[in-house]
């Protein structure tokens, strides 16, 4: 069982956790990941580890509320425990060497864009992070990337925050003002970093995106989070979740996240169902 410390919202469908788990905190690195499961009757899904303390012993996961797990994992609270809580897991980022680098962060993806930038930042590279949101209201972790980073960009699709637009917008301003980046990041929905990579190879820029796809084992033995990059197939549990960006089969990947679409949204109202219920009748 692995208790939680701390839980604090960052907006109406996302969760920070900070969680005891000392064995993990002692090997984790930035881009490697962790899978739960909530209690007996949950399934494994896996989270990004969000940050971790090797002091303390915990880790910080982030969570959007999308479905029955992060719903289940939501019901808990601080002093509450996690079932099952496994990792670290996946390739550690291969960050070492590089001088100038933007880490773009979509939505949800900047849970997985701050450790990135905060390991880049503290190996003394400057850096630069552009993140995007569709409003103000679903920005999170503004301070944390304000705080490992050379220059922080945030822009919303609505233009709700002051400063409109896509992260490909503010990312070719400043490639075409000279940033002289020897490596982008980008982590968040496909489209987004299908995006990103389209207009870094555009200008002849390494490009590195973080794969999260169906995962269940997380150890390479079940296949489901298999993709096709540079031709080959590989496992994003364990081959990854990094991958060169210009080489991944994006087409496919999209195609693949949408295999269980209608089944997750019926288990997920399912869910919340019963959870109604039991509020009616507590």
């Amino acid at each position: 069982m692995f208790k939680i410390i701390e839980k604090r919202k960052l907006n109406d469908s996302m969760t920070k956790m900070v969680v005891d788990a000392p064995f993990i905190a002692k090997k984790a690195n930035a881009g490697q990941f962790i899978i739960l499961r909530v209690n007996e009757f949950g399934e494994r899904i896996p989270l990004t580890i969000a940050d971790y303390d090797r002091e303390k012993g915990t880790v910080s996961i982030i969570y959007q509320i999308v479905g029955k797990t992060t719903m289940a994992l939501d019901q808990l609270n601080e002093g509450d425990a996690i079932l099952d809580f496994i990792g670290p897991l996946g390739k550690a980022s291969e960050l070492e060497g590089y001088k100038k680098v933007a880490v773009i962060g979509g939505g949800a993806g900047c849970a997985i864009a701050y450790p990135q930038a905060k390991a880049l930042h503290q190996m003394g590279a400057k850096v630069d992070v552009i993140a995007g949101f569709r409003n103000k209201d679903l920005i999170i972790l503004e301070e944390e990337m304000g705080a490992v980073s050379d220059h922080l960009v945030i822009t919303t699709d609505d233009g709700s925050n002051g400063n409109k637009g896509f992260v490909t917008d503010a990312l070719r301003k400043n490639i075409e003002d000279g940033a002289g980046y020897d490596l982008v990041i980008a982590i968040g929905p496909l489209v987004m970093m299908r995006a990103v990579c389209n207009l870094t190879k555009e200008f002849g820029i390494k490009t590195i995106i973080s794969m999260n796809p169906i995962m269940i084992d997380g150890t390479g033995m079940c296949g489901g989070c298999r993709l096709t990059v540079g031709g080959k197939t590989k496992f994003a549990c364990v081959d990854g979740p990094d991958f060169d960006g210009h080489e991944v089969d994006f087409d496919e990947a999209i195609k693949r996240t949408r295999t269980y679409f209608d089944l997750e949204r019926e288990s997920a109202r399912e869910y919340n169902c019963r959870l109604m219920e039991g509020a009616k009748n507590a």
